[in-house]
């Protein structure tokens, strides 16, 4: 006689016959397959489109201006995302199974945090300078020099990278948290608990810089459309050459401002789930399911895949560099000095 009990479904542990081993992810042959594929295209496709802002940008003199090293530090801090954060989560994500030992471990949540605050300063001190380019453009440039704009993108990484290591080396992510670490505590594993306090100051972190991109981007909108209204007025008048090229110079700083915004919106679409998440579990006893977690997680690792589109769709000289790079002229020796664009 048959028997109609169902019989439970076998756990797999990430190591057989280890004691303590993590329970690995119940996902089908097939399912992994998809969800390597669809994570693996977000890491490395991206690669290649933010070093390609960083090589356009550093090589070209054309392009050698106090927003445009900004651009490329943010690439770069991309770029590291890409390939030091997201390969390892995408094993963690799709088996359960953290199979790199526990330094690598804490090393990872280091990079994780020190490099996506990276960004943040980066795009703030981005919006920074294109407030000051749009408001005072023809003394923009003795304002934001290149000087300046290193010691901006020395701050993007310096703060991040002391913070995250600070917080993450010496332990007091977890401090009043014993009973939980304990309870996530298993071999292969690499998960890492942040108490309410560090909940807190990450969600400062990330809440006041944008604050500040908000304000200076709403600012920023307002004199734009005042300057339109302002050039439409006055071009059926005749205009000095000095107030004509004003004009240009302020169309100019608007255009790569609006370009900009579209950065920080995506930004903050990419990263405000996240954030909100984070913070809601914290206080709330973690009650967030865990593919929900790994949707907003990911959603903020896709954010590193997006500015590279974005300077394709938005930039000309983007554009004509990546072409110029593929086509293997980069190798000639008077490549650096071509023209992308117009003064």
């Amino acid at each position: 006689m048959s028997s109609n009990l169902s019989h439970p479904a076998v756990v797999q542990l990430c190591y057989e016959n280890v004691n303590g081993s993590c329970i690995k992810s119940p996902y089908s042959p097939g399912s992994q397959v998809l969800l390597y594929a669809a994570f693996g295209s977000a890491s490395v496709l991206p690669v290649f489109g933010n070093l390609l802002v960083m090589t356009s940008v550093l090589h070209f003199k054309q392009l050698h201006s106090p927003t445009n090293f900004l651009i490329a530090s943010l690439a770069c801090a991309d770029f590291l995302v890409e390939v030091t954060v997201m390969p390892f989560s995408m094993v963690r994500s799709v088996d359960s199974c953290w199979y790199f030992g526990a330094q690598f471990c804490t090393l990872h949540s280091c990079c994780d945090v020190a490099f996506c605050y990276s960004s943040v300063f980066h795009l703030c001190f981005i919006s920074i300078d294109r407030y000051i380019a749009v408001t005072d453009p023809l003394v923009y440039p003795t304002k934001f020099t290149v000087s300046v704009s290193g010691i901006c993108v020395g701050i993007s990484w310096i703060l991040p990278i002391v913070y995250s290591g600070a917080v993450f080396y010496t332990g007091v992510n977890d401090d009043g948290m014993e009973e939980l670490v304990s309870a996530l505590n298993c071999i292969d594993g690499c998960q890492i608990a942040v108490n309410q306090d560090w909940v807190l100051v990450d969600f400062l972190l990330f809440f006041i810089p944008t604050l500040v991109m908000i304000i200076l981007y709403s600012k920023i909108f307002l004199i734009a459309k005042q300057q339109a209204i302002k050039i439409e007025t006055t071009s059926s008048k005749a205009e000095s050459s000095s107030e004509s090229y004003k004009a240009r110079v302020a169309k100019r700083e608007r255009k790569a401002a609006k370009t900009l915004g579209v950065t920080v919106v995506t930004f903050m679409i990419s990263w405000l789930p996240y954030t909100i998440d984070t913070l809601i579990d914290a206080f709330m006893s973690f009650i967030t399911p865990a593919y929900i977690y790994e949707i907003c997680c990911w959603g903020a690792y896709y954010n590193s895949a997006m500015n590279p589109l974005i300077y394709a769709l938005f930039y000309p000289w983007f554009r004509k560099a990546i072409k110029l790079i593929l086509s293997g002229k980069l190798l000639k020796n008077s490549s650096s000095t071509i023209r992308l664009f117009s003064e």
